[in-house]
């Protein structure tokens, strides 16, 4: 049965409905563009293969998959998932050897993740920890920047990564800034262009993230759109993974967001910096003013981390 645009704005991901497993059958399929290579790659049954595919596709409430005569062909959405899951199975492999070599002794730091950071600085953060802070465990977990916000300011969450300017009541630190712009389709006249003035949104359906998910950077927007005379169409939606799911539906030509999330969730939309002005998209760790030391150590270790990536990275 259709979804219409009125009861779905995004299929999201959720943690506790599809597990790794599923994951890693739908990767295979997608990989060999075939369910009975595949079966043979995970050394199961076609019929259990297909069972599995299917009820993650029920989980997920959208086609991933077309069958075609030569096989299957992932859908856009099931294109948008792959890139997804890869990089959640490769942090997962990472994840597990460290906790094969983890002691009892090792202490626990919990951290959150927002949308929108490059897989190759998580996983260079990774391998920092493994290099420098034997004695801590990590445990990550994604969120957006008002929820990781309320869980440190609750104690439910050692350190956040944020993209919202954090309260006084809390300890930060700027990390980075990147430039902030649109992916837009590939056929839009927009495609050619390496930098977008915000005028240039005038009149053009736009997709971009609910209030709750970010709202500094919600409300400005907004407002210096309305000052400005710019009547973009705005789409707002709830979105992390999933935004060309979200794009399709709501027929946008282009969706707000970092490089990094243009590149790993909207494969083959050129994406263009967002000018005059400029939005930038700062990057805070969060914790709270008094903490346990480890979490302290962990904290400066990022922010160390993320001095020696912005020295390496290109003027």
């Amino acid at each position: 049965m259709p979804i219409s645009a009125t009861r779905y704005t995004c299929w999201v991901w959720q943690a506790g409905a599809v597990e790794l497993r599923h994951l890693r059958y739908f990767v295979a399929v997608v990989e060999e563009r075939s369910i009975s290579r595949a079966a043979d790659r995970l050394v199961m049954s076609q019929p259990a293969l297909t069972r599995q595919i299917k009820e993650l596709e029920r989980e997920c409430g959208i086609t991933l998959l077309d069958r075609i005569p030569r096989g299957v062909e992932p859908t856009p959405a099931g294109t948008a998932l792959y890139q997804h899951a890869a990089h959640l199975l490769g942090l997962a492999a990472v994840t597990r050897d460290v906790a094969r070599s983890a002691s009892a002794a090792r202490e626990l730091i919990s951290i959150g993740l927002p949308p929108g950071l490059p897989a190759d600085w998580l996983t260079g953060l990774i391998h920092a920890f493994q290099r420098e802070t034997p004695d801590i465990r990590i445990d990550f977990s994604d969120a957006n920047s008002s929820a990781q916000l309320r869980s440190v300011q609750e104690g439910r969450l050692d350190i956040g990564l944020v993209h919202q300017n954090p309260p006084s009541n809390l300890h930060s630190i700027e990390l980075f800034e990147k430039p902030f712009g649109l992916a837009v389709r590939p056929n839009h006249p927009l495609a050619e262009r390496e930098t977008c003035p915000l005028a240039e949104l005038d009149n053009l359906r736009v997709l971009a993230h609910a209030r709750e998910q970010i709202p500094a950077e919600h409300d400005r927007l907004i407002s210096v759109a309305y000052e400005a005379g710019i009547a973009p169409i705005w789409q707002f939606a709830s979105f992390v993974e999933n935004a060309l799911a979200c794009a399709e539906v709501t027929g946008s030509h282009a969706v707000l967001l970092s490089e990094a999330s243009a590149h790993r969730l909207l494969p083959g939309w050129p994406w263009i910096e967002l000018v005059e002005p400029a939005f930038p998209m700062r990057t805070w760790l969060v914790r709270a003013e008094q903490t346990r030391t480890a979490v302290e150590a962990a904290g400066e270790l990022i922010a160390r981390y993320a001095r020696y990536v912005l020295a390496k990275s290109p003027a």
